[in-house]
């Protein structure tokens, strides 16, 4: 049996660079191997970010690049390859051309624990490979386990399972409490989800516990592992935590992230990019292409410059239009107005809050 491998992709978003840190402060025995999926279109906030961890983490962060031997970025000789046909949400081929496939390269066929940066206030899963030798988990989230072990576990079939597993295992006062959970089946009115907090509001180690020793009889990566440091983990971070992380550890936030005024009929809007990947990413706002045109005009003519062929990377418009006068002034409009709106309502929903779009996990986690 090969040894099994902890990795850490770095994205250059915040989460990703913040669970770097957390893991090389909270679990310094494990020996993980950072890495990043190098596009070759970053921002420089992205690679000095790159840069600033590695001094952080003393050890470097593998850079992995698709099409070895190109003497072109990665992504100028798959969009060669692709006919000129600019990538977009519904055909991600950059994601997977110079995301995924570099990174299933690198772990090949390795038993793999892959640490996903997906906070404790989002509600999504993240990329999960479908490699059975890859096993994701989130150190971030008081659920550390991906949705596939969740599933497995908490299936009706698998209660009485779980139930013998639960009885060899010494635990907490909480015992009979968490068993009786475990033996209520799953129904319309009682979802999984809901199963699934119950067992972790009475007691994150103790399930942690059970599931480890039910992944003992699978083929997930874990399964023949005598302990796992994360079982005792209770974390439930957010994104105020990871600035937090950031800010103290000394690496920093990177720069797009910080707010830029704008005037606008008379008032002051705020704008900033919201995720780390290409600075052409096809999943920004309007406001964000707003922003890179402003910021970094230089960049921003090189995004319009793949443009061509009838080729766009937003279907509702070119980015010639879209930096029309009026039209920007129309963008920042609506970007004030729901600005303010959020302000106002103090919504609770971490979409308002942040006006952030999910995007792909395999780039923005």
């Amino acid at each position: 049996m090969k040894n099994i491998r902890h990795v850490l992709g770095i994205s250059g978003g915040k989460d990703s660079a913040a669970l770097a840190i957390y893991m090389k402060d909270k679990y310094p025995s494990l020996n993980i191997e950072y890495y990043t999926c190098d596009t070759g279109k970053e921002l420089d906030e992205t690679y000095e970010l790159i840069r600033n961890l590695e001094i952080y983490l003393g050890k470097s962060i593998i850079k992995l690049q698709a099409a070895e031997g190109s003497n072109e970025a990665p992504f100028d000789h798959h969009l060669k390859m692709y006919g000129g046909y600019l990538p977009s949400s519904t055909s991600r081929w950059c994601t997977k051309k110079l995301k995924l496939e570099p990174f299933e390269k690198f772990v090949g066929s390795d038993p793999v624990i892959s640490y996903v940066g997906i906070r404790g206030d989002e509600d999504r899963e993240g990329y999960i490979s479908r490699k059975p030798n890859i096993q994701s988990i989130f150190p971030f989230r008081r659920n550390i386990w991906s949705e596939d072990v969740i599933r497995k576990i908490l299936a009706n079939d698998n209660i009485s399972k779980t139930v013998r597993i639960f009885k060899k295992i010494t635990l907490s006062p909480n015992a009979d409490r968490l068993l009786e959970i475990i033996k209520i089946p799953l129904t319309q009115n009682f979802t999984q989800l809901q199963k699934l907090n119950l067992l972790l509001e009475t007691g994150v180690k103790e399930f942690n516990q059970i599931v480890f020793e039910y992944l003992k009889s699978t083929t997930y990566p874990l399964s023949n592992e005598v302990s796992f440091e994360l079982i005792p983990n209770e974390d439930n971070l957010n994104r105020d935590d990871i600035f937090k992380i950031l800010e103290e550890s000394g690496v920093g936030v990177p720069s797009y992230y910080k707010k830029v005024d704008f005037e606008i009929n008379d008032e002051v809007g705020q704008y900033s990019r919201s995720r780390s990947g290409c600075f052409f990413c096809f999943f920004q706002q309007k406001i964000e292409w707003v922003w890179l045109y402003e910021q970094h005009p230089d960049l921003f003519q090189k995004a319009m410059e793949y443009e061509k062929d009838g080729y766009s990377w937003n279907q509702e418009e070119t980015l010639k239009d879209l930096i029309n006068p009026d039209r920007i002034k129309k963008i920042k409009e609506d970007c004030f107005k729901r600005n303010l709106k959020v302000a106002k309502s103090k919504s609770p929903f971490l979409i308002d809050i942040l006006n952030e779009d999910e995007g792909c996990a395999s780039c923005f986690i």
